[in-house]
């Protein structure tokens, strides 16, 4: 597309486009095979430094098992090139298993605040709920409180998973706390339904997340061409009063999420991220 982006609205957007986790064996290329994504013998702990080098972002699964150690904080901001920058997962021992409430705000401080090691690397926090996570009147009530203490400093987006939460009321706790609407292609809740409460909460950002049913086994190409709705993103996202997107794609949405990161700034007229001058490049090892 030449550079040239494909609306006029697109100009005033700054994309960071990346995967959902860096860590897959599927995708180091086999020796004798052209190049998948990362070079032929790549290492697991080697993986996340090469990443890095074509996309300048990544959302973080792992903090949603717990809070990481400085030491393993400190290695991916080392380990990275400049400019790149984390979205970290918010644990699950404060969505699912607390459920907001408890220690939860406790949690959730200490994490912030270890996650703040990544200094300039560090982009937004995802608060993602399940899909039990129901918005009941004793859910909205803990919703809000847990909202208002986040610090202020900080940008964070909230995935709904159960439907009954997009509602006017769940846009006016989000925009007083000042947390963006996580806009979601999956299962969960219907692709209009997300369009239609789009661009309701005010926001400088936006986060978006590009997901598939999970019936892949591997994740080494595309299985499943999907560009009319990667092209029905681009349409909506053209009209969403935003400065900067956010948006993550996972292995099951086609099969190979390196590959549907690499279609959106396509769409967008971006230049793509090439793999294949990791191998021009060498490897860390």
């Amino acid at each position: 597309m030449d550079g040239v982006p494909a609306d006029r609205s697109m100009a005033d957007l700054k994309f960071r486009v990346g995967c959902q986790s860096w860590g897959y064996d599927d995708w180091v290329t086999p020796v004798g095979s052209e190049t998948v994504f990362y070079p032929r013998g790549t290492k697991r702990g080697d993986m996340l430094g090469l990443y890095s080098r074509v996309f300048d972002t990544i959302e973080v699964d792992a903090t949603l098992y717990g809070i990481p150690p400085d030491s393993t904080l400190m290695n991916w901001y080392d380990e990275t090139s400049p400019g790149f920058v984390f979205s970290l997962k918010f644990p699950r021992e404060v969505t699912h298993e607390h459920a907001l409430r408890g220690p939860s705000v406790q949690i959730s401080a200490e994490f912030v605040e270890r996650a703040s090691i990544l200094r300039d690397k560090l982009g937004l926090f995802l608060i993602q709920f399940p899909a039990r996570f129901e918005a009941t009147a004793e859910n909205q009530l803990s919703l809000g409180h847990f909202l208002d203490k986040l610090p202020q400093d900080h940008r964070f987006a909230a995935e709904f998973r159960n439907t009954s939460w997009f509602t006017e009321r769940t846009m006016e706790t989000l925009e007083k706390a000042g947390v963006s609407l996580c806009l979601v292609e999956g299962k969960w809740v219907a692709r209009e339904i997300m369009f239609k409460w789009a661009d309701r909460v005010p926001s400088s950002y936006r986060y978006v997340r590009i997901m598939g049913e999970r019936d892949l086994l591997r994740f080494d190409r595309v299985y499943r061409h999907r560009d009319e709705i990667l092209e029905r993103w681009r349409s909506e996202l053209a009209r969403v009063k935003a400065t900067d997107v956010f948006i993550y794609s996972d292995n099951y949405f086609e099969g190979f999420a390196p590959a549907t990161a690499n279609k959106m700034p396509s769409l967008v007229g971006l230049p793509e991220g090439d793999p294949a001058k990791l191998e021009s490049q060498g490897t860390l090892f």
